[in-house]
């Protein structure tokens, strides 16, 4: 078993605070060399303080690190790789102009001749090749004269992860320097075949030496390809062992400090039911410039419409269209919303927020908010948002990007919020995020329909459609098929009927 072997990595009794805001107290784990060891915990449990630690992006205020039994106090990013501690994010960070083989090497380009700075395209392409190798298991469906734009989502997460072990290390003749590969919710943009691929790899990883810490809200990856696995509550280890050998149920009780019953019965939201409100939006015969392919659907005021389909299918595209930020190649979209039309973005990094701004400037970010406004103001509004929606953060001046995957969610919701939207579109809301905060935004998304809003939901948990919303239509190799009542569905049949 993983457990019994000497750690790779060994953190013991660390503490970390920002201000009085305590984020680790006393964490204490092991990784085994050859291991897969889960990561889990809620949206500010300490997960992302602890792995910035790892990787040198911050100093811890006390405790010890050794990795393969030597002190390891990385004082930088570089430092981290060095020691061949390696991240891919969760968010995508590749140059999509560039070529695959250039963002596999970005930064880390082998020189012919130091002195003058010359590239050894030679070499760089070698150490590509053998970077994309080892986490393809077709490299011809990955071309390393490709660029990273036109490739599809599960393909450009193989990249990242070919540069993330080029970063820490990698030989021409393919063997492996880097020694922790950090693995930030790989699968949360994935459907299901993508991310079986990619566990495939990652087995092939772990078998060839290399350790693999795994954050990740899915308990179902957990239990299917992690040796071992930490709780983190509240900046402490709650919970630790074998998933394989230990209940869903008692790694939930560990996450939350209480049954999962307990949870879904104060955050989950009520049955819905359709109220048979106004036409907000009528779209008809909709098709994007690649997906979809053909898309009408009749969106009400107080309803919530979700959508299901595979990742590709087009329901991006489609709540794109249906916000005017990308055009159609036929077919008409009415909209009879004096408010307007808000999406929520699923890429929340790239497009969604400004993570290098504060939480006061991404809530107030509005072409409809005055164009000058005291600071006082800003952050007196942002404060009633933190509080509306409790998000966990130092205050309403702290940055975007400082924040947990699930806090980072809310903001964007709060800005949604305060712009008072008629029609929400809302994708991918729970993506990353733990199972108390999912809860949460669900409920949050019931209350406002129940206050008149009108919401198209587009999720990859199928769970979430059917216990969320009024009517679900799937969409199916880019076209969309009728709606049917959300009561009449089941996981099984919408997996079934999207995948069919």
């Amino acid at each position: 078993m993983a457990g019994a072997r000497a750690p790779l990595l060994e953190v013991t009794g660390l503490a970390k605070a920002f201000g009085q805001n305590a984020v680790l107290r006393g964490v204490s784990l092991r990784i085994a060399p050859a291991s897969v060891h889960a990561l889990l915990g809620e949206n500010g449990a300490g997960k992302s303080t602890l792995t910035r630690i790892l990787l040198g992006i911050e100093r811890a205020d006390a405790g010890a690190l050794l990795l393969g039994g030597a002190r390891y106090a990385p004082a930088s990013t570089e430092g981290a790789r060095r020691a061949g501690v390696v991240l891919v994010p969760q968010e995508r960070t590749l140059c999509a102009h560039l070529t695959v083989a250039d963002n596999v090497m970005l930064g880390i380009e082998p020189t012919a001749r130091a002195r003058l700075g010359i590239r050894d395209r030679g070499r760089a392409r070698a150490v590509a090749r053998g970077a994309i190798a080892l986490v393809a298991a077709d490299p011809a469906r990955v071309p390393l004269d490709a660029r990273v734009g036109e490739l599809g989502v599960a393909d450009q997460q193989l990249v990242e992860l070919a540069r993330a072990l080029a970063q820490g290390g990698l030989r021409e003749d393919g063997r492996l320097d880097a020694r922790l590969l950090v693995l930030d919710e790989p699968t949360s943009s994935l459907g299901h075949d993508d991310a079986a691929r990619l566990f495939d790899r990652i087995r092939a990883l772990r078998d060839a030496g290399l350790a693999v810490l795994l954050v990740t809200h899915f308990l179902s990856d957990v239990r299917a390809h992690a040796d071992r696995y930490t709780v983190l509550r509240d900046g402490r280890v709650a919970g630790e062992g074998d998933p394989r050998e230990t209940e869903p149920a008692q790694i939930v009780r560990e996450m939350l400090g209480r049954a999962l019953e307990e949870a879904r019965a104060s955050g989950a939201p009520e049955a819905a039911t359709q109220d048979g409100g106004e036409v907000v939006l009528d779209a008809r015969d909709v098709a994007g410039v690649r997906r979809p392919e053909r898309a009408s659907l009749t969106l009400r005021r107080g309803e919530i419409l979700g959508i299901a389909g595979l990742v590709g299918s087009g329901r991006t595209e489609l709540l794109r269209i249906l916000a005017g930020l990308d055009p159609r190649r036929s077919g008409s979209v009415t909209l009879r919303a004096r408010r307007g039309v808000g999406l929520l973005s699923e890429d929340r990094g790239g497009e969604g927020l400004m993570l290098g701004r504060s939480i006061a400037e991404n809530v107030w970010l509005s072409p409809r908010a005055p164009r000058v406004a005291a600071p006082a103001s800003l952050l007196a509004e942002a404060a009633r948002w933190i509080e509306r929606l409790a998000i966990r953060a130092r205050g309403p001046d702290q940055r975007a990007g400082e924040l947990s995957g699930g806090n980072q969610q809310k903001v964007q919701i709060a800005r949604l919020l305060r712009e008072d939207f008629d029609v929400l579109l809302v994708d991918e809301p729970t993506r990353g995020i733990d199972v108390a905060s999912k809860a949460q935004v669900l409920s949050l998304l019931r209350e406002l329909a129940g206050a008149g809003k009108a919401i198209v939901l587009v999720s990859s948990q199928l769970d979430e459609l059917v216990t969320t919303c009024d009517r679900v239509a799937v969409l199916r190799r880019g076209i969309l098929e009728p709606p049917r009542p959300a009561s009449s569905w089941t996981e099984a049949s919408l997996l079934l009927e999207a995948s069919s």
